[in-house]
């Protein structure tokens, strides 16, 4: 099976200036860990979580562990990641996480 890798970009939500839209990678490797996403923030930020969780976070408020994930309007979607260093949120457009998660299940049959 193949890895679907996609890139979007995100805006990291932060008190200090608005640094824009950062280029974010999320991927998706079946051979590995079928029931997972991987998102890579720029730098040396990688999470790992249910690919389940992203897919119910994009309906409603969903968490697992250290990762959240809810709707933000109609259009957005906010992933929030929690460490013993604190907090880091990112605001995704849902279309691109919808269009990702769409390419996984076409990699990876539900069921499979």
């Amino acid at each position: 099976m193949s890895v679907v890798e996609q890139y979007a970009r995100a805006h990291i939500v932060t008190d200090e200036e608005d640094p824009g839209a950062v280029p974010v990678v999320l991927r998706y490797d079946p051979d590995s860990d079928p029931r997972s996403v991987r998102v890579d923030l720029p730098g040396t930020h990688e999470w790992t979580f249910s690919r389940t969780l992203l897919e119910r976070g994009l309906r409603a408020p969903a968490e697992s562990g250290d990762v959240r994930v809810w709707p933000c309007g109609r259009v957005q979607a906010v992933v929030e990641f929690h460490t013993d260093h604190g907090v880091e949120v990112v605001q995704f457009e849902s279309k691109a996480l919808l269009r990702f998660l769409r390419r996984t299940y076409t990699a990876e049959p539900v069921g499979s």
